[in-house]
């Protein structure tokens, strides 16, 4: 790609900064674009954690089917019952270290990675690596749920373009060096 799009208008994220606001949890109802489907063994358990530890909320529950989680508008988390006891891993609730099924990223701001973070430790020691810094410019908080399923929370940091991300991504022909991302 060796040109830059500015979508932001688009998008629920806000521009990249220090003090960006993260926006209002969204109760409207939508053709959702993208969601993602998690088997799970307790319904109740993992709505929980996902509530208390990951701050998404309870958009709608047919209960003992699905669970509709949203955070903000276009992050949706269905939670289904495992099929079978075969589909769940045997340390469903206590192996934190074991190798994640499958992962997703979530969009977030920089002022919301600690207060995850700490939230997830309350709820599940153990369970959160980071956050870290990357070369692509964001700051990430990477989860284990009781799922198996590894959930990373990613930041946009300010975009300064002397940075070396700045230099990193204008390597790959993302940005050139008059461009600023979320400006």
């Amino acid at each position: 790609m060796s040109n830059y799009y500015n979508a932001f208008e688009m998008s629920p994220v806000p521009t990249p900064g220090v003090d960006a606001v993260a926006p209002e949890p969204f109760r409207g109802i939508y053709g959702m674009p993208m969601f993602v489907i998690v088997p799970t063994r307790d319904l109740a358990a993992s709505e929980r954690f996902w509530r208390d530890a990951l701050g998404f909320f309870n958009l709608f529950a047919i209960p003992g089917s699905l669970t509709h989680l949203r955070r903000w508008a276009f992050q949706d988390v269905l939670l289904v019952p495992a099929a079978t006891q075969a589909d769940t891993d045997t340390d469903f609730d206590t192996d934190i270290d074991a190798a994640p099924a499958a992962s997703v990223s979530f969009a977030c701001v920089l002022g919301e990675i600690e207060s995850i973070a700490a939230a997830c430790e309350s709820v599940r020691p153990g369970c959160a690596k980071g956050p870290r810094a990357t070369p692509w410019n964001t700051v990430d908080l990477e989860i284990t749920t009781p799922e198996r399923l590894r959930v990373t929370f990613t930041a946009a940091k300010p975009f300064d373009p002397a940075s070396q991300e700045a230099r990193n991504l204008a390597g790959i022909g993302i940005v050139g060096p008059e461009e600023t991302p979320g400006a």
